[in-house]
């Protein structure tokens, strides 16, 4: 990957308008945050939310986890925090289409790679399927596996704040050497916890796991639907798939052309 695509995040986060960047790249920002599309989706809803460079930070403090939680504890907590506010929004959107484009939501996760291949700090905000075209190798998989962990999820993050000094210093240190290993181990299914030989086994359960879900999901769906148009059943009002009459923006784009921004 080039020094340019590598450092992209921190060209973003730099950018006095974030609203100049094109629709293919951008999702959403605020005064402190801004969330990009993942350019190499691994999940079927992927994005990135990553922190503007503002004071009291500057961009070699924001260069990833790691750096960040070596600032003053209070500052790095609320810079988090933030990131956390605008994850929970990205959150909201995900899951209206959801229900707009499948008609069920499922979990979402939000966290980092412990050892990131991309400068500049980004939170990962992504379904919990891991069916993607752009999952090929693995160390893709094991790098979002939400067990084995790589894959660092906010919270757990949020939590060290609250720990003992003596942990929060050792487990921020995020060295090379304890995580790097982890996207050697063996392939398994993060829900079943099966193990599989290869990614095209891997990848196949996985799409099989979501299928399953996604047929459950539809069926009890049909249950609501004939319990609702059961005249012995219509004391109580039934609520739709989605409240929202307004149609989601779309968040899954198949553009090819988009630059790539993404730990690939």
């Amino acid at each position: 990957m080039s020094s340019a695509n590598m450092t992209i995040f921190r060209a973003y986060a730099q950018k006095s308008n974030p609203a100049s960047l094109p629709s293919s790249v951008l999702l959403t920002h605020s005064e402190t945050c801004l969330t990009v599309f993942d350019a190499f989706p691994k999940s079927i809803f992927h994005f990135l939310v990553t922190p503007r460079v503002r004071p009291p930070f500057n961009v070699y403090q924001l260069a990833n986890l790691r750096s960040l939680l070596k600032c003053e504890k209070n500052s790095a907590k609320e810079l988090l925090t933030d990131l956390s506010r605008e994850a929970n929004n990205v959150k909201k959107m995900i899951e209206s289409e959801m229900l707009q484009k499948y008609g069920f939501k499922w979990e979402i996760w939000m966290g980092f790679h412990a050892v990131p291949s991309m400068e500049h700090l980004h939170l990962h905000v992504l379904s919990a399927d891991l069916c993607s075209p752009r999952m090929k190798l693995k160390k893709h998989y094991n790098s979002f596996h939400p067990k084995l962990g790589f894959f660092i999820h906010l919270s757990d993050v949020l939590s060290w704040f609250d720990a003992d000094s003596s942990y929060y210093k050792t487990i921020s240190q995020l060295k090379k050497s304890e995580y790097e290993p982890l996207l050697k181990e063996d392939l398994s299914c993060w829900k079943c916890d099966r193990n599989l030989s290869n990614m095209p086994k891997l990848k196949s359960h996985l799409q099989e796991e979501f299928d399953k879900l996604s047929d459950q999901e539809k069926a009890k769906a049909e249950r609501k639907r004939k319990r609702a148009d059961d005249p012995a059943q219509t004391s109580s009002p039934q609520t739709s798939l989605n409240d929202d009459d307004s149609p989601p923006d779309k968040l899954v784009r198949e553009n090819e052309e988009r630059e790539a921004h993404s730990d690939n």
